[in-house]
């Protein structure tokens, strides 16, 4: 009996990471044959209906297409609240709704996945800088900066946070004083969007703060069949899935 998959991103009201989740929902689907209709995606803000309804209704057509199995996938680069707390109770709610018609499997967040590292490392390969930071958005969870700091030591970077400390000017100016002229800076983010817009704003000011730095802002990871790969991973995890 197949499975069905949904993608469980945090929404936004900017268009483009909608976009960017429609494409990588579709690079996913490509996985099995003739099945995009069994790959959704689902936001746990920003949308008309609270994440347990989206649940619900994309249940309800993998039901009618002869899935017993939805599998969920948070597209979540660190384990903060939403990851460890609201999205697990959306999925109760849901999972209570359908009954035993629909089993729901609810799989680690994206940030686990070992092999994200390694979507980055290309990606610093064609910086030429003497010290990269690794942006991340943060979280006030206790330990949930953790997976950042090892991704960050894996790939030779430093840390900041978005939202919490240290954030990117207070690493900036650290680098400045210590002697680094050439900086390179890695958002951890899935997709282009208003945050990263902000970001590009935030060095633009930088700029003229420091101007006997050169700054270089790379992009975020983006749809690609390569995080297609880590989220099939993910997905199937423990399982042997046939064509």
């Amino acid at each position: 009996m197949p499975s069905a998959y949904l993608l469980v991103s945090h929404g936004s009201r900017d268009p483009r990471p909608d976009i960017a989740m429609q494409q990588l929902a579709k690079l996913v689907s490509q996985k099995l044959p003739n099945s995009e209709n069994l790959v959704g995606i689902a936001t746990l803000e920003v949308s008309i209906e609270p994440l347990h309804q989206q649940i619900q209704d994309f249940a309800q057509k993998a039901l009618a297409l002869g899935c017993k199995c939805l599998k969920i996938v948070p597209l979540f680069l660190v384990p903060g609240v939403h990851v460890m707390t609201d999205i697990p109770a959306e999925v109760e709610l849901a999972q209570k709704a359908l009954g035993q018609d629909m089993r729901i499997d609810l799989k680690p967040y994206l940030g686990s996945h070992g092999n994200l590292a390694k979507l980055l490392t290309p990606v610093m390969s064609n910086i030429k800088a003497e010290v990269s930071i690794l942006l991340a958005h943060g979280s006030r969870r206790s330990g949930s900066q953790q997976p950042v700091e090892t991704m960050a030591r894996s790939l030779g970077a430093v840390t900041a946070y978005w939202s919490v400390p240290p954030s990117l000017e207070t690493r900036v100016k650290e680098l400045v004083v210590a002697g680094y002229l050439q900086i390179a800076i890695l958002p951890y983010f899935l997709f282009t969007g208003g945050i990263t817009d902000a970001i590009a704003k935030s060095i633009e000011e930088l700029k003229l703060q420091f101007p006997e730095v050169k700054f270089q802002l790379a992009q975020p990871l983006g749809a690609s069949a390569e995080l297609a790969d880590v989220i099939w991973d993910l997905a199937t995890e423990g399982e042997k899935v046939f064509g």
